[in-house]
């Protein structure tokens, strides 16, 4: 994995949507499985979104704390 994805993932932010703005690394649970199952969207957006579901969705979330402090 490159590392530079978890970098994107505390300062990427959601560029539509009910929230927009928001960090990647800081979007709920309910809307990454909800794209999860719908399908996400294409390009680099698609890919972080589905790779912070998979961070989420095993528990990993704190992988991510020290990257958030930089």
């Amino acid at each position: 994995m490159n590392p530079e994805i978890l970098l994107d993932l505390v300062n990427y932010k959601m560029p539509f949507g009910k929230y927009e703005g928001r960090l990647i690394c800081n979007l709920p649970q309910h809307y990454l499985a909800w794209f999860s199952r719908e399908g996400f969207p294409p390009g680099k957006l698609g890919m972080l979104l589905s790779t912070m579901y998979e961070i989420q969705h095993n528990g990993l979330e704190y992988l991510l704390e020290p990257l958030k402090k930089k």
